[in-house]
């Protein structure tokens, strides 16, 4: 079975369907020892399919539309905060202190991109903050010999106590007898439910107008995301037409490379769930997606639960994302990309033990990002039966466990990828001009770019258009 009848078929999508996708292959794009070029392909035809299947769907279609998807388009995409620019300038990558570090017995990863992240670094190892943001060479330096002191089991339990984020550099083989790894391979790629709630009316549909009849349109999501993953999810919706607003809280502001680039399309506003209740109640009144990105359970005390929101909300649709997955002993741990690769083995596949490697992508968070939105997209579709609210999770462990033993090669010549720009652009933004990549979603009568430049952190106002 190849990797998009796997995708689709993880979303409960009618594999006849899958006839409709058709790609070009390209050479020399997202190589690794691993197959990522054959997954993120077909994660983002996945995506391209629901969102064509529920286009057809909302507009009365008598087939869903074809589906191309260009591996040069995607390998774009899947870097696309690398392609980024501001004004002309390349936007900065890894914070000094996130990256891998000696051990006693290996190595062990870290992230502290956020402030508060690298604050809870080092005072899990005992060293005064400096206020440096990490730039300072010493700082580097005195966190390379706190951590050469202690074995990396050592270390990622100290961290991860003090609220910071490390994990210890595993093998393939190590990763899968760790109790994570079991109930991860126990869940599905996606995971779909129906939530015992009170249904709402059926989905309006799409009626010709001026403007495209694009698959989303007329819908209202909240984004409770961060980073990439999430948020790339979120971006993809907004692509496709709908009205996405998202929800930050105040004192947790968001790394400006990571707003800009998945911004697009999108409006941003900060909410205190605790003090604005109704605000965010009003806002709930009339979503029919809410798209989770924090750890399972964190928002569950602000009545966020997926069955708590769906009786809130009748015909609600939930999607929820986490690094580890919902179920096991680090259900409850933060994580990012690299810290998955870390953790399940695939630095040890991309590199060796004595050189930790990593994918020439952060393809667990794009990819992950573009089958949630699928997932999201296929449950509204469904939805056009029933009215019943769903719920669909996804985590990058699941994803980094498909991608390690899941993904067959898919051998082929393919054309010659000599250059990213054809699926890069520029426009003006509130930043200043961007030059950004395009999205890799294509289908017969699809969008080729989002509608709006992202607009500035927290600047909008919390309530719909």
């Amino acid at each position: 079975m190849t990797s998009i009848n796997t995708a689709w078929s993880a979303l409960g999508g009618d594999p006849e369907l899958v006839a409709r996708v058709s790609d070009e292959v390209r050479r020399d794009v997202l190589d690794a020892g691993l197959p990522v070029r054959e997954a993120a392909r077909a994660c983002v035809a996945a995506c391209s399919l629901a969102a064509a299947e529920l286009g057809a769907r909302r507009t009365g279609a008598a087939e869903v539309p074809s589906v191309r998807v260009d591996d040069g388009a995607v390998a774009t995409a899947f870097v696309s905060e690398r392609h980024l620019r501001v004004d002309g300038r390349a936007t900065a990558g890894f914070a000094p202190l996130s990256r891998f570090w000696r051990t006693s017995d290996g190595w062990v990863r870290t992230h502290a991109n956020y402030p508060h992240h690298r604050a809870r670094l080092l005072a899990a190892l005992d060293l005064p903050d400096g206020g440096s943001g990490g730039g300072d060479p010493r700082e580097a330096d005195a966190v390379a010999d706190a951590l050469a002191a202690r074995t990396s089991a050592e270390a990622e339990d100290a961290v991860y106590a003090a609220g910071g984020l490390a994990v210890a550099l595993r093998t393939p083989g190590e990763w899968a007898a760790h109790p994570q790894a079991a109930e991860v391979r126990a869940r599905p790629l996606v995971e779909r439910a129906v939530l015992d709630a009170p249904p709402a009316p059926p989905l309006a549909p799409l009626v010709r107008g001026a403007g495209p009849l694009l698959p989303a349109a007329g819908l209202r999501v909240l984004d409770l995301t961060r980073v990439i993953a999430g948020p790339v999810a979120t971006r993809t919706l907004a692509l496709l037409g709908a009205d996405v607003l998202r929800v930050d809280a105040p004192h947790l502001p968001e790394l400006p490379v990571q707003h800009i680039d998945t911004g697009f399309g999108k409006r941003s506003a900060r909410l205190d769930l605790v003090v604005d209740g109704r605000t965010f109640d009003a806002l709930l009144g009339s979503a029919d997606v809410v798209v989770t990105g924090y750890r399972p359970g964190a928002l569950d005390r602000f009545g966020l639960s997926p069955l708590a929101l769906a009786r809130r909300r009748p015909g609600v649709v939930v999607a929820q994302l986490s690094a580890w997955g919902a179920h096991g002993p680090w259900r409850e741990r933060r994580g990012f990309d690299s810290l998955v690769q870390a953790a399940t083995g695939i630095a040890v596949a991309e590199g060796s033990t004595e050189r930790p490697g990593a994918l020439p992508a952060q393809a667990l968070d794009h990819g992950t990002g573009y089958l949630l939105a699928a997932a999201v997209l296929r449950a509204l579709t469904e939805r056009a039966d029933d009215g019943a609210s769903r719920v669909v999770r996804l985590s990058l462990a699941r994803t980094a466990e498909w991608l390690l033993r899941g993904v067959p090669r898919e051998p082929g010549p393919g054309a010659a990828c000599d250059s990213p720009d054809p699926w890069l652009t520029e426009r003006d933004s509130p930043y200043g001009r961007l030059r950004h990549a395009l999205p890799p979603l294509s289908f017969a009568g699809g969008p080729g770019d989002w509608a709006r430049p992202p607009t500035r952190w927290g600047t909008d106002a919390a309530r719909w258009e």
